[in-house]
């Protein structure tokens, strides 16, 4: 009975780690995807399939491109790459096609990054974008990260006020007179429109986090042997949220704008 009580008190506790690790992240790709589902649903509706193939020309080849670096990073052997389709009956805009290992965990929990990789990439190329068209406002944006984001710090608070000081530093009157301001609006919303993830990467995603989960319950089973606290240390790892959660305030800004560009053509057209 003890035993037994012990590995339920042990299930419970890497479950509460696995999302203080991860329920952020997994909780902002949700985000993204429901905004881009709307985004495409207005999208299309008003301009038919060429209003989502039209920020598809960037949007998808950096999406898969999340994928691929992913891959070589964990390790996957990819046999196949399609950075941009537009022809696909399924509607398919591209795809990366990967073998691993199933006897290695290091590649199995390889799966569920490969399956956010769009995010990673998504975030990364709007960071880039912002930094060759607009530097100003980027690092603006970098100088408020370096000063009011730390570990531990309020994870709602740290989404709200990063977004309003990337809004900020953007929509000033010296970018709105810049014509490379509004390149960068065009590269972000078409980034902002293909960067959640498909059913494909949620259910790649979904093998690597039970693989993620079963390496935590047997660490804390262990742990448990000797007395050990890993609740502690998973904690303070995930103080560090603070920063993903700060950088992802751009891809969220950015899919809102989408968002709402979207609703206003297919009011446009529809009154």
């Amino acid at each position: 009975m003890r035993f037994l009580e012990s590995v339920l008190n042990t299930l419970m506790l890497s479950l509460v780690e696995l999302f203080f690790l991860l329920g952020f992240l997994i909780g902002v790709g949700f985000l993204l995807g429901v905004l881009e589902k709307y985004s495409n649903k207005f999208l299309y509706k008003a301009l038919g399939p060429r209003g989502v193939l039209a920020t598809a020309w960037i949007g998808t080849p950096v999406h898969e491109l999340g994928h691929l670096l992913q891959c070589f990073i964990w390790g996957h052997r990819v046999t196949k790459v399609k950075f941009l389709q537009l022809n696909n009956p399924n509607g398919i805009l591209g795809y990366v096609e990967h073998q691993y290992n199933p006897s290695s965990i290091y590649q199995q929990i390889g799966n569920f990054f490969i399956g956010m990789g769009p995010i990673f990439s998504g975030i990364g190329a709007l960071m880039l974008g912002m930094y060759v068209l607009v530097p100003k406002s980027y690092f603006t944006f970098s100088a408020y990260i370096d000063n009011h984001v730390s570990p531990g710090s309020d994870d709602l608070m740290v989404i709200v006020s990063a977004t309003l000081a990337i809004t900020k530093s953007l929509f000033t009157l010296e970018n709105l007179l810049n014509p490379l301001f509004w390149l960068f609006l065009l590269f972000a919303v078409s980034i902002s429109s293909h960067i959640a993830l498909s059913k494909a990467d949620i259910n790649g995603s979904s093998k690597g986090l039970l693989m993620i989960f079963c390496v935590l319950f047997i660490v804390n089973l262990i742990a448990g042997l000797f007395n050990i606290d890993t609740y502690r240390f998973i904690v303070r790892l995930t103080e560090y949220n603070a920063y993903v959660l700060a950088f992802s305030s751009i891809a969220l800004l950015f899919s809102f704008m989408t968002l709402l560009i979207s609703y206003i053509i297919y009011k446009l057209k529809f009154g």
